[in-house]
């Protein structure tokens, strides 16, 4: 199908702007959608698509604000193209990725590279940070296209390390761009691995990483904020203590996502799944997934990230310490959480909202994230009466495992479109498609 043919999807339950569902259709022209109605008249166009939703929910296309794709340098875990056919088979049409490849995202260079890979490989949109170090690089400034700058406070070895305070201010100091925190203190890290070694158990993961050590780099990163009033972006906020500090203490220029990981696993998931449940922040208690639903529903957090960070099961099998964290997550997110409306935890709008609308409202992602004539046609048709278990052999990312494996959900992606082009069509991939570099506007 080229680009500048027609779609018409017919009889589908319309997540509108309002958050109102209308059963219509919708035209999409030229990549955009251009008409939505109770009943639309086949166009003359003679390159037309229909596509007959009937039983399907139409949603905005997913969003996935923090995903490690692992192109250039460990592509045994991951590419470009697995991973955007993994985005595209769970309904997510857009993905902004980390800079922490080989070599790192931290120069136009190597940044162009990344853009100039996604044009030949990704069936989805795009967006890649750029990556700060303590050197503070001129590109930190000029670098472009970039949803923004991305600090790791912990967690990382090497360059991306960046967990001096003087370091952090140099940056936060300078520019007006948006920086997005991996807040976990490395100092407590380090000392608390001295303190725990020796032990194999993964569920130690949690203790050494534990709560004190998020809260303390999300405070200093409030505080950097705060002083500068730097826009800011907080990741993959883990415990029910930085959700508190945000309730009391949240300026308009700050934003924060949580995991469905963070949510819906807790640290009783290393009995069950061992080292795959071993993620950075770590997983927290019962406790941590309550506050931080609360802090969801009360717009506390912003919006939804998946972290997808894949290894191979033989990295994973190894022994702790030596196994890596991280986990997939774009093939599920979005079910998953539509799981949890259906279930009535939050509704099928929320779900949306939280992945889509805002995610595109925070990164000043222009014409994505409605259903509105004018935006862009990035749309997931969704089956919401039907149940599917999360099954190895039906993955698409390359690392070829799930931690939610077994899971029945319901809300999988039937159709997913890019670009106003059908990508997922009920099981098959249309691996033709090519997704845009998306910019980030004023």
């Amino acid at each position: 199908m080229s680009s500048t043919s027609s779609l018409l999807i017919r009889r589908a339950r319309i997540l509108l702007p309002s958050g109102e569902f209308l059963l219509g259709d919708v035209l999409t022209r030229d990549r955009q959608i251009v008409e939505i109605a109770p009943n639309i008249p086949t166009p003359s166009d003679a390159t037309v698509t229909e596509i007959d939703a009937t039983g399907l929910t139409l949603l905005p296309g997913a969003i996935d604000p923090q995903v490690h794709f692992r192109e250039p340098g460990l592509e045994h875990k991951e590419d470009l193209f697995t991973a955007s056919c993994a985005c595209a088979k769970g309904g997510v049409t857009s993905f902004l990725e980390m800079p922490n490849t080989r070599p790192l995202t931290t120069t136009q260079q190597t940044l162009d590279d990344k853009l100039q890979r996604a044009a030949q490989k990704c069936v989805v949109n795009y967006g890649f940070f750029i990556g700060a170090t303590a050197e503070n690089l001129p590109d930190l400034l000029t670098a472009h296209p970039t949803p923004g700058i991305k600090i790791f406070m912990g967690s990382m070895h090497g360059a991306l390390l960046v967990d001096g305070e003087a370091y952090l201010e140099a940056i936060f100091a300078r520019g007006d761009r948006l920086i997005a925190v991996h807040a976990e203190d490395q100092a407590r890290i380090n000392q608390r691995r001295q303190e725990f070694a020796g032990i194999h158990d993964p569920a130690i993961h949690s203790q050494i990483q534990d709560n004190q050590a998020a809260l303390l780099a999300t405070q200093l990163a409030l505080k950097l904020s705060k002083k500068y009033q730097r826009r800011l972006h907080i990741l993959h906020m883990s415990t029910a203590e930085e959700a508190e500090l945000l309730r009391q203490d949240k300026p308009s220029w700050v934003t924060a996502e949580v995991t469905p990981q963070h949510l819906l696993l807790n640290t009783s998931a290393y009995e069950t799944i061992g080292t795959w449940a071993q993620m950075n922040p770590p997983l927290r208690s019962p406790h941590d997934n309550e506050v931080l639903w609360q802090a969801l529903l009360d717009g506390v957090i912003d919006f939804i990230a998946t972290d997808h960070a894949p290894h191979t099961l033989e990295e994973k099998a190894q022994q702790y310490p030596n196994t890596p964290s991280g986990m997939p997550g774009v093939e599920t997110s979005l079910p998953l959480m539509l799981t949890q409306a259906m279930q009535g935890r939050c509704t099928v709008a929320q779900v949306s909202h939280w992945m889509s609308t805002s995610v595109a409202k925070a990164y000043k992602i222009p014409n994505k994230g409605a259903i509105a004539p004018g935006y862009d046609a990035d749309l997931v048709l969704v089956d919401l009466n039907n149940y599917h278990p999360v099954r190895r052999e039906e993955l698409q990312t390359k690392c070829g495992w799930s931690p939610f494996e077994g899971w029945n959900l319901t809300g999988w992606a039937a159709y997913t479109i890019v670009g106003g082009q059908l990508v997922y069509d009920r099981g098959k991939l249309n691996t033709q498609v090519r997704g845009q570099a998306l910019s980030f506007g004023e």
